[in-house]
């Protein structure tokens, strides 16, 4: 069955087509053309149309949080809600967990790739093995060292991409080449690592910072700190919190011009209450509590985010004043080409996945589509 989509201004990759008809075969884009026959039509009514978003650091949504839930059905749970919002492919995240939740989580997420659950397509554990002064909202008691248990568990072959984030005090070249020749994508964050120490993670191949800017060691004139070298690095890929709580608006401009735009990425760091009214949910025994567009714990805190990925795009265009073609790269190609899927996904061309989202004229997501299937 060939679809073809009509009528909409398609970002094709550093440019907008307005007289285009995009057609979808067997779940991949077919063509980009000025005409087709097709046996479904879909009228885009002058909407955008770019590709589906990607998030590699989800930690839950729809009331449903990744370590209370390292199941399929779990997964398939937030991977929906935020399909509500442009999301087509993420990483759900594993908070700093016990060795049992995340043997669960990868065993699940595997289980979630191979039998085809929409949105799904690998797993970002996130810790344990951070630093304790800068842990965030991760539970002290979670934290540990990097083992050989763990090494093991993480180099196990799997069906979606695995993104590990370590303090990169805690990580040896011996131990970086083990998870980097298994396919294993490896960020630095939460760390307290200096300026050297990170640089170093940087040259035994780490290619990724979580959320940039957020424990982490900070850029001072006189001590540059894990910042410093991130922001230095050219060729590392920087996460990005645009909810405004997270990094300050001015400060996100001062990052975004420091270095080339088109090596960061979007994220949501996204808890239960996104795609659901929750209120307040529990980690690790504690509440959490969201209010004002910020989850937080008891001591005022930072717990992820209350962040979806359509609201993401909207903020770094207002916030930061970047375009909106800049906005979806930094939520489609740029991720999917840190996981090393540019060639699959994250961009509106012939053989890719047919992953798009439809937003209006404020950016809102209008629709989604997972492998030319509508989701939203």
């Amino acid at each position: 069955m060939k679809i073809a989509f009509v009528n909409g201004n398609v970002y094709l990759g550093r440019a907008w087509a307005r007289d285009v008809v995009l057609t979808v075969e067997q779940g991949r884009i077919a063509a980009t053309e000025s005409g087709a026959d097709a046996d479904e039509v879909i009228d885009l009514d002058g909407g955008w149309l770019v590709p589906g978003f990607i998030d590699v650091q989800v930690n839950g949504g729809g009331g449903v949080l990744l370590n209370d839930s390292p199941t399929v059905a779990g997964i398939a749970t937030i991977a929906a809600a935020h399909a509500r919002f442009g999301t087509t492919a993420m990483l759900p995240t594993l908070i700093s967990a016990t060795p049992d939740v995340i043997a669960a989580g990868l065993d699940a997420t595997d289980d979630a790739v191979s039998s085809g659950v929409k949105g799904c397509i690998g797993i970002h554990v996130e810790g344990p093995v951070l630093n304790a002064k800068r842990r965030g909202i991760h539970s002290e008691g979670n934290l540990r060292k990097l083992d050989d248990s763990l090494v093991e568990l993480l180099i196990r072959p799997r069906a979606g991409r695995v993104l590990f984030t370590i303090a990169p005090e805690y990580l040896d070249a011996d131990q970086a080449r083990a998870l980097i020749d298994a396919g294993v994508v490896l960020a630095m964050g939460h760390s307290d690592a200096d300026y050297e120490t990170a640089r170093a993670a940087f040259d035994m191949g780490v290619t990724g910072v979580t959320h940039l800017f957020n424990a982490m060691s900070a850029l001072h004139h006189r001590n540059p700190g894990m910042v410093g070298a991130a922001l230095e690095n050219r060729s590392a890929w920087c996460g990005l919190i645009a909810d405004g709580y997270h990094v300050h608006p001015a400060v996100m401009r001062v990052a975004l011009a420091s270095r080339p735009i088109d090596r960061f990425m979007l994220v949501t760091d996204a808890m239960p209450c996104v795609g659901s009214d929750l209120a307040s949910f529990q980690l690790d025994g504690r509440e959490i509590t969201v209010a004002e567009g910020r989850c937080v714990g008891a001591d005022g805190t930072l717990a992820g985010a209350s962040l979806n990925m359509g609201d993401a795009v909207r903020n770094v265009v207002d916030m930061a004043g970047v375009s909106l073609a800049q906005a979806v790269e930094m939520a489609t190609l740029q991720p999917a080409t840190f996981l090393g899927l540019a060639s699959e996904r994250g961009t509106i061309a012939a053989g890719r996945t047919a992953d798009f989202v439809r937003l209006d004229r404020t950016m809102a997501p209008q629709a989604t589509w997972i492998g030319g299937e509508r989701v939203f």
